[in-house]
């Protein structure tokens, strides 16, 4: 049905985690279904949405950077009007509208309807509308978080927990795979505390036996899984479903038992080590994706090197590491921040150098292997793929020559021929 609307067109800019690309996803649908068309280009927009992240310093630079480059487009006259909305927004409401009242409207997280108000745009049900390359998609089962991590603001953010009902999850999931997807990412602040506010109890796995027994996507991947609350019968869905990849995303944040305690999280190194050995033992190809914070406030050099060390021992597959940011209103704010920001520095590049050696070791270790890649992208004349040990935009690329009859959503088998860094070259095998 035609619908009458005020602006032709918008520009959408997507910032920050998964779960805002997501929130981007549902608007994109809503405005589409409205009659209004998304462009690629901010300078040929007339309306131009910001979803702001506001996680750490850096990240509330670049919201406020995009920020500050709509509103000069907007006093060229080359935009009409302006909607900034996520967390940064959601947590800086008031000062941001007093800081940059070029702005038109500041909305906070999963204000969909009020974007809508603000174009002059009835409420409208419309499917999500990927802004991710097709084949691959997000699915967002909660939102919001419960738990306490002294560091973290997402809980005042985004709220506690809200989950997904599994009959809701699953009827999404149905609508991405008709829509082409091949590799479905199951996303939350933490996905092991899944159902734990609607069910009276984790259900993550039984979430995960719903999804998998469909057998409609062929690969899917789990991120943000907190050790807090990982239930050892995750475990063995690894080694029961071909098409849950063989990859798991677990924070693990610090290694030694004071800071982790500082941190307020619940789980010690020695079980956060058995936690990963039980995995190690029910599936031996797995690869662990894992994130920790170095400098968080009392950190020792012993504290350090304890987490070096362990860095070290556990050999994780992929890692990154963050330098301790403080937010504002968090219990660790409260702390004494008392290592300077060089030390921060220094300790997160001698993690990166260790971890680099471990990454380019299991690189190294699948030369001659023959893998299934799923090829993301083509530049020139070289296909970008991934394997399952890797999610997009944080993992490693398979690097493939450009040959007919492949397309970018493509599975395919590559013989891996060499690595480069940490990532790996290969040569196609069959399609």
């Amino acid at each position: 049905m035609d619908r009458k609307v005020k602006y032709n067109n918008f520009y959408i800019s997507t910032l920050g985690c998964a779960k805002n690309t997501v929130d981007s996803e549902v608007l994109l649908g809503k405005l589409e279904k409205a009659g209004l068309h998304p462009v690629k280009n901010p300078d040929d927009a007339e309306v131009i949405i910001i979803n702001t992240c506001g996680f750490i310093q850096d990240a509330k630079q670049e919201s406020i950077d995009a920020i500050m480059e709509a509103v000069s487009l907007k006093e060229n006259g080359q935009i009409k009007k302006i909607i900034v909305m996520g967390c940064l927004s959601e947590r800086y409401q008031e000062e941001l509208s007093q800081e940059i009242p070029e702005v038109d409207q500041f909305l906070g997280v999963e204000k969909f309807d009020k974007v809508l108000e603000e174009l002059e745009i009835d409420p409208l049900i419309g499917n999500r509308s990927l802004l991710t390359p097709g084949h691959y998609a997000y699915l967002k089962i909660a939102e919001g978080c419960d738990n306490n991590c002294s560091f973290c603001a997402i809980p005042d953010i985004r709220g506690s927990q809200r989950s997904i009902k599994i009959e809701d999850l699953l009827e999404e999931a149905q609508y991405l795979a008709e829509q082409g997807v091949k590799e479905l990412i199951i996303i939350a602040q933490d996905t092991t505390r899944y159902g734990t506010d609607i069910y009276g109890e984790p259900a993550l796995v039984e979430l995960l036996s719903e999804l998998l027994e469909l057998d409609i996507f062929p690969r899917v991947r789990l991120m943000y899984t907190n050790p807090d609350y990982w239930d050892e019968e995750l475990k063995d869905l690894f080694a029961k479903y071909d098409s849950l990849c063989s990859y798991l995303d677990f924070p693990v944040q610090h290694a030694s038992n004071r800071i982790l305690n500082l941190m307020n999280r619940e789980k010690t190194k020695e079980e956060i080590q058995q936690i990963i050995r039980n995995l190690r033992e029910r599936n031996s190809r797995i690869a662990i994706r894992t994130t920790v914070m170095v400098g968080f406030p009392g950190e020792t050099e012993e504290d350090f090197k304890e987490l070096l060390d362990f860095v070290k021992q556990m050999k994780f597959e992929r890692l990154g590491v963050f330098c301790y940011s403080e937010e504002e209103d968090t219990e660790a704010a409260d702390f004494e921040d008392n290592i300077p920001e060089k030390i921060k520095e220094e300790r997160r590049d001698k993690i990166m150098e260790v971890q680099n050696e471990i990454s380019q070791e299991f690189a190294r270790g699948q030369v001659g292997k023959e893998i299934t890649v799923l090829i993301d992208d083509q530049i020139n004349n070289e296909f970008i793929g991934r394997t399952e040990w890797d999610a997009p935009e944080v993992d490693c690329k398979v690097y493939i020559p450009k040959q007919d009859g492949i397309e970018v959503g493509d599975y395919i088998t590559a013989k891996i021929t060499a690595f480069q860094d940490i990532d790996l070259r290969a040569e196609l095998k069959s399609i």
